[in-house]
């Protein structure tokens, strides 16, 4: 049974937790020999990427640089982007990450806001004793487009990347540190992109159960803007009806300089057998500059978080988990301000939280509560109560879980403030915004069956309220787009997953969701949400060789945003194969990735084509 210490804000075992948690392990994140966490988070049953956003069982949807409904943690603690709440998955090198937990469906309970939809946890390797070390460099390419017409560059695009890891660790003191850089010449044009990062750690253990930990990154991000594709009267279409790999003309020479990172100080404290306390603060901060539009954001958020665990008499049969946490977010921007003056924006979330777990006999139950309190530029916008109550039950055919919560988000700076021009229209501001709401439901069951197999399957529904959305409004004859409060919405579905390994150098993951989806003020489909995605993946190890497939079905949207726009832009299922191969020899070892190894060619958010064949090399050296 995996531990996990994200779904309860404490350890625990998996068939503990009342609500579903899929694990991205170190070993999925070795045998894909990814450049970016969320690459492999992708492939995680019930979690779909739709252009860099991450969706879990439909939940967030797509608008461009905006609020993410999805928490992302890194070792608990928060990291989404201060201003616009969206998350930056290459701010943590991902040579630091020993593995992923996913919890699926309303965490606000725990979390507050932007747990809406789920919470993604990044969990760092922790730093042995002696000194280690690991290279790694990759190199690859990309096909070349697959017609003469859409033909827009007379070489093959390239990508690589270096990154060096090294740690020493005593009894009492550790620390490790990373360094790294990637280039890529895009696989569209105007899509090169530059990126070095760091991050580091350092751990103090002055006594048995003290552990003081300090850790930071940063992440220099250069990069071109694709920001649609061509149709005509944009461009040269070359007689065609739209130019996938080619940019519209008025968007010519954007790009973005994204600087970002982040600091943070951790005690832990185990006090007795039964009482453990925890006390945190972190500083993160990004910076971005765009030209052409040349806009500019500078965002700085404060955390801390004081919280306790109990274990009434030592054991698991009765656990209470206690806390407060409070954050301060600072947002300098040109495009948050009237009349394209600067503007200055805070944002203060305060919110103490309690959850308790108790045993009945074989029956687990849990009940708890977070209340939020969120205050914008000095006065109070929100106060947030969010309920949860779930139980756990062993038996002969698996273990049930079933849980009921309420989630919220509250709006971000950006999308109150936001004063920019999109696809030819003006965005306006929206201060009035209030926070999004949802009640989250689950009923699922897990378990081993023989002795090579588990399956874990899940009904779940979602009642959500104040659904905020991109919305053509008229202000004296001119049509503008404004973010606003527009949405009832309702999503239900099945989230399950078999996962077999009939012989240990064999092992194999059938994942499949479906998702119904309605938009209740509209009385039609949610925008974004495919009604299936089905994942299929397998390895095999021989000796020192190994190989392995990933496939994905992701069904037609049959809905998206500003349907005014993009309404009659094809769109298409999308049937992705990637491949991979293995060669490891003590220290050393060397992988082949081929990505979309069938070049289908094939888009989620309107006129984004998403990337073609890739292959590449990855060669590692361990000590």
């Amino acid at each position: 049974q995996p531990t996990i210490v994200t779904a309860a804000k404490h350890s625990q075992l998996l068939d503990q937790s009342v609500t579903s948690v899929a694990l991205v392990s170190d070993t999925d994140l070795a045998r894909r020999a990814v450049s970016t966490v969320d690459e492999a988070v992708n492939k995680a049953p019930g979690v779909l990427f739709l252009s860099g956003q991450v969706n879990i069982r439909g939940s967030s949807g797509f608008v461009e640089g905006l609020g993410s409904r999805v928490l992302q943690l890194v070792d608990g603690v928060p990291a989404n982007q201060g201003d616009r709440g969206g998350i930056d998955w290459d701010m943590v090198p991902v040579a630091d990450v020993d593995h992923v937990e996913v919890v699926k469906g309303a965490g606000s309970a725990l979390y507050g806001s932007a747990a809406l939809g789920g919470v993604v946890n990044l969990i760092t390797h922790d730093i042995p004793v002696g000194f280690h070390g690991r290279l790694r460099a990759t190199g690859g390419a990309y096909a070349n487009p697959p017609y003469d017409a859409w033909q827009f560059r007379d070489y093959t695009g390239g990508l690589g990347g270096v990154d060096a890891t090294g740690s020493y660790g005593t009894e009492t003191l550790r620390g490790s540190l990373t360094l790294g850089g990637r280039h890529s010449d895009g696989y569209r044009e105007q899509d090169r992109s530059n990126q070095w990062e760091t991050a580091g750690r350092a751990q103090w253990l002055p006594a048995p159960g003290t552990r003081v930990t300090a850790s930071g990154a940063w992440t220099s991000h250069q990069y071109q803007n694709f920001p649609t594709w061509c149709v005509p009267g944009a461009c040269d279409t070359r007689g065609q009806a739209f130019q996938p790999f080619m940019i519209d003309n008025s968007g010519r020479g954007s790009y973005t300089r994204s600087n970002k990172g982040y600091v943070a100080a951790t005690l832990d404290r185990t006090s007795s057998p039964s009482f453990a306390w925890q006390v945190r603060g972190s500083w993160l901060r990004t910076h971005f500059t765009d030209a052409n539009p040349d806009d500019w954001s500078v965002a700085n958020r404060l955390g801390a978080e004081l919280r306790g665990v109990l274990h009434a008499g030592g054991g698991d049969d009765r656990v209470f988990t206690v806390g407060v946490e409070a954050g301060h977010t600072g947002v300098t921007s040109d495009i948050f301000g009237d009349s394209g003056r600067v503007g200055d924006h805070t944002e203060i979330e305060i919110a103490p939280f309690l959850e308790a777990e108790q045993r009945l006999g074989r029956l687990r139950v849990t009940a708890g509560a977070r209340l939020d309190h969120v205050s914008v530029d000095g006065s109070g916008r929100a106060t947030v109560p969010s309920p949860r109550i779930g139980a756990v039950l062993p038996s002969a055919f698996g273990t049930w879980r079933a849980s009921a919560g309420r989630g919220f988000r509250a709006p971000t700076l950006a999308e109150r403030f936001v004063t920019t021009r999109a696809f030819g229209f003006q965005v306006v501001p929206n201060p009035g915004l209030r926070p999004e709401t949802a009640w989250s439901f689950e009923i699922g069951n897990s378990g081993a069956f023989a002795s090579w197999g588990r399956v874990d399957a899940a009904l779940f529904w979602t009642e959500a309220r104040e659904l905020m959305e991109p919305t053509f409004i008229v202000v004296d004859t001119t049509p503008e787009i404004q973010i606003r409060n527009v949405s009832r919405a309702r999503l239900r579905g099945l989230d399950a997953s078999i996962v077999v390994t009939p012989v240990p150098a064999l092992s194999a993951t059938i994942a499949y969701v479906y998702l119904d989806t309605r938009d209740l003020t509209r009385d039609t489909v949610l925008s974004f949400r495919p009604r299936h995605v089905l994942t299929l993946s397998s390895d095999y190890r021989w000796r020192s060789l190994s190989v392995g497939a990933d496939f994905r079905y992701t069904s037609r949207i049959e809905r998206i945003e500003l349907e005014e726009i993009f309404g009659q832009d094809p769109r298409v299922a999308a049937r992705v194969l990637d491949l991979r191969a293995g060669w490891q020899q003590g220290p050393l070892s060397a992988r082949i990735l081929v990505t979309n190894a069938l070049n289908y060619i094939y888009n989620f958010v309107p006129r984004t084509l998403e990337p073609v064949r890739t292959i590449s090399v990855v060669a590692t050296w361990t000590y």
